[in-house]
């Protein structure tokens, strides 16, 4: 029996271009993590609501996703890709006056429409991906062009830690690592912020103009379209199809708990090493190893599935990253820090693999199937504000705030452990 190609020959170009896409929402996501306590010190609020970043972030998700599936569902892939670079622009040149003005809401306001484009984006992508080929080698293929995204999100982590974070005149400390800004007076600060938030908004704006380019490039190439598809929309059936799928409807559950468990790892990382006296610019250094550490073990994973059962694996990096975040919790000093990092390599497979598992045997309700995965990212959204809250409490049963804050991940984990455990003992077909 021949072998089948994980991706054909002929369809290699587009896989490219659209797996390039995965890397320019890993940039934007990751860019965007440590601008929760960039603000929080910046616009002088609290760790809750600074965290609203990611609610706004996420939130976009959430609202966009459904009225993405249709409007792919009614017109086309490339379509999709399209309306979604529009807005992703939109979005991030939304920055500048946002910076000029100097008002929280506004940015967030420009976040949210900017995740409108990435709503379009991933609900599109990810089903596109996984119609390149046989339904055979379907997941592999996801992990496969999943595994740029953290290409991208290194990169985003890179120009956060080095164009960003290290520039910002509020986040200066004396010799004791205290904070200068505090103690300036309002005039002082005025010029700070000024200063600051120019700096958090330039990446952005050129981020919008990349993401026009890209627009132009996929606009005049030829793409692949759906094999006999079926433009009418029957919503309520679907969605009805979908809801009594357990394996599907259990899937959303577990995605929406690793999405919200990846955002909290990656966003409160800087929270917990400035908690050990660590600036926020080399507590960033800290998010770019466990970027690689996330990027090396997918690759890995992505390779392990030729050999052993996706929901196998799925089942053992959810213990692995249950194991991890209890060092987190119980470890202070950099133990615990060295913990949070590596939890970062159990979470690798999770949202590709979970992706996978629950649109398999869809067939054309995976347009839809799709945006209930999307719209799980609202995890991102709802969880973080929550974590930013505990962590403002200051000290927990003994523990660092910020160290037992961690135990919203470990729940996550949990979740997606029985998810595993579920699709090898129940839902196996």
């Amino acid at each position: 029996m021949k072998k089948q190609r994980v991706v054909p020959k002929k369809l290699l170009a587009p896989f490219i271009l659209i797996t390039s896409l995965f890397a320019l929402w890993g940039f934007a996501n990751d860019i965007t993590n440590p601008m929760v306590a960039a603000f929080k010190t910046v616009m002088e609020i609290s760790n809750a609501r600074a965290a609203l970043i990611q609610f706004a972030f996420y939130g976009g998700y959430a609202t966009m996703a459904i009225p993405a599936a249709l409007f792919v569902k009614k017109y086309s892939y490339k379509k999709g890709i399209l309306v979604g670079l529009a807005l992703y622009a939109i979005g991030a040149l939304l920055f500048y006056p946002a910076a000029k003005y100097e008002i929280f809401e506004f940015f967030l306001v420009s976040l949210y429409i900017l995740t409108f484009g990435l709503a379009f984006l991933e609900t599109t992508a990810n089903p596109y991906i996984l119609s390149m080929g046989s339904e055979d080698t379907s997941t592999r293929r996801l992990n496969l062009a999943q595994s740029f995204n953290p290409m991208g999100s290194l990169l985003g982590m890179f120009v956060a830690s080095n164009f960003i974070l290290t520039s910002l005149q509020s986040d200066m400390r004396d010799a004791q690592g205290n904070l200068i800004f505090n103690t300036l007076s309002q005039a002082e600060k005025a010029g700070i912020r000024s200063h600051d938030l120019a700096v958090i908004r330039n990446p952005y704006v050129i981020l919008g103009f990349v993401v026009i380019t890209m627009f132009l490039i996929i606009y005049f190439f030829k793409m692949p379209e759906r094999k006999k598809p079926d433009h009418t929309i029957h919503a309520k059936d679907i969605f009805k199809r979908l809801i009594q799928n357990a394996k599907y409807r259990e899937g959303v559950i577990a995605q929406v708990f690793y999405v919200a468990a990846q955002i909290m790892c990656w966003t409160f990382i800087i929270q917990y090493a400035d908690n050990l006296g660590i600036a926020k610019s080399e507590a960033q250094n800290y998010n770019i190893i466990a970027m690689v550490i996330f990027l090396t073990s997918r690759f890995i994973s992505t390779f392990l599935m030729k050999f052993l059962n996706s929901r196998v694996l799925l089942t053992a990096f959810a213990i692995g990253g249950m194991a991890a975040t209890t060092g987190v919790i119980l470890i202070q000093g950099m133990g615990g820090l060295y913990c949070l990092i590596a939890v970062s390599a159990f979470m690798s497979l999770m949202f590709p693999t979970i992706y996978g598992i629950a649109l398999e045997g869809l067939g054309d309700d995976a347009a839809l199937g799709a945006a209930g995965l999307v719209m799980a990212i609202v995890g991102g959204a709802l969880m973080p504000p929550l974590q930013g809250a505990i962590i403002d409490l200051g000290t927990i049963a003994g523990l660092p705030a910020v160290n037992f804050s961690f135990i919203l991940p470990f729940i996550c984990f949990v979740v997606i452990g029985i998810y595993g455990y579920r699709t090898i003992k129940i839902h196996h077909s």
